[in-house]
């Protein structure tokens, strides 16, 4: 089976109703062997695209990664971005802000982790959470300081929407590309793997009173998720829905996105000027002098 990411890809102007959206599809391996030779293969290629997009140094480009608890952000993340050289990756967890941070626009935080040009970025969790998050738990609204006429909650979801486009548009005009991907897992995937974190000793830590509590606005959430990708989905900074259900199926409909957005790229090693070339045989006489 061959993936089509425009089947995960939400159109610009789709009002979103993710019970539409499956969490679980017909898998692109046929055994645990050819999964893992099929993300060898995507891995081993993004590896030779990313040292190009390092070497090029035009773009830089940006992945978030936003979905409900035990979904599988860090084993995605872990496992597509296996083979790319740490140096030319940054990986952010944005966790609860801190006192610095809420003195601050919602967006301070995060842009002062964008990537440089060459580089990849990934935001585990990101600016989004201030419409997901947020907007499920208002009372995070009222602690961060804002004046009181623009906590109309009537209209301060649309105007977050409006600031977190102009932020992605003038990125892309200056040639950072995004992909942003919602893991959709199910409600039920996700009480099978909070078991798993409680019945499996080294996944003890993963699991807190905090994440069974959050799962009670399971349906406020996905209200939250739809409106979010209804409102922020673009020809340009797309969102994917990625059904979640099947771990490894998932990682590999993620690196296919991710390589897809590699190639769509105009990027090619620097030239070598004529003076370069002319100072790299003269320190090639001087090494075979020295043998």
């Amino acid at each position: 089976m061959k993936i089509n990411i425009k089947d995960f890809r939400v159109p610009e102007g789709e009002k979103v109703n993710l019970k539409k959206w499956p969490t679980l599809v017909d898998p692109v391996y046929k055994s645990k062997k050819k999964y893992h030779k099929l993300l060898e293969a995507q891995i081993e290629e993004l590896s030779s695209l990313q040292r190009l997009h390092y070497a090029s140094d035009r773009y830089s480009l940006l992945l978030i990664f936003q979905a409900m608890d035990a979904a599988g952000k860090d084993g995605a993340i872990r496992h597509v971005m296996s083979g790319v050289n740490p140096q030319g990756c940054q990986v952010f967890s944005f966790k609860h802000p801190s006192a610095t941070e809420l003195d601050h626009d919602f967006l301070w935080r995060s842009s002062q982790c964008l990537p440089e040009r060459g580089r990849i970025g990934i935001f585990n969790r990101s600016y989004y959470e201030e419409v997901l998050i947020v907007r499920v738990h208002p009372e995070i609204l009222r602690s961060q300081k804002l004046p009181d006429d623009l906590l109309q909650e009537k209209t301060i979801w649309e105007e977050r929407y409006r600031s977190i486009l102009d932020l992605e548009k003038h990125l892309y005009r200056n040639g950072t590309r995004i992909i942003k991907f919602f893991l959709h897992l199910s409600e039920e995937e996700q009480r099978k793997r909070f078991l798993d974190r409680i019945d499996e000793p080294e996944k003890n830590w993963k699991f807190s009173v905090a994440d069974i509590e959050e799962r009670k606005f399971w349906n406020q959430y996905m209200q939250a998720y739809e409106a979010c990708l209804s409102a922020t989905s673009t020809k340009n900074v797309p969102w994917y829905v990625v059904p979640a259900d099947d771990k490894k199926n998932a990682r590999l409909i993620i690196s296919e996105i991710i390589l897809d957005t590699f190639k769509a790229l105009n990027m090619s090693y620097p030239e070598t000027s004529s003076k370069r070339q002319k100072e790299l045989l003269a320190i090639r006489k001087q090494l075979e002098k020295q043998a």
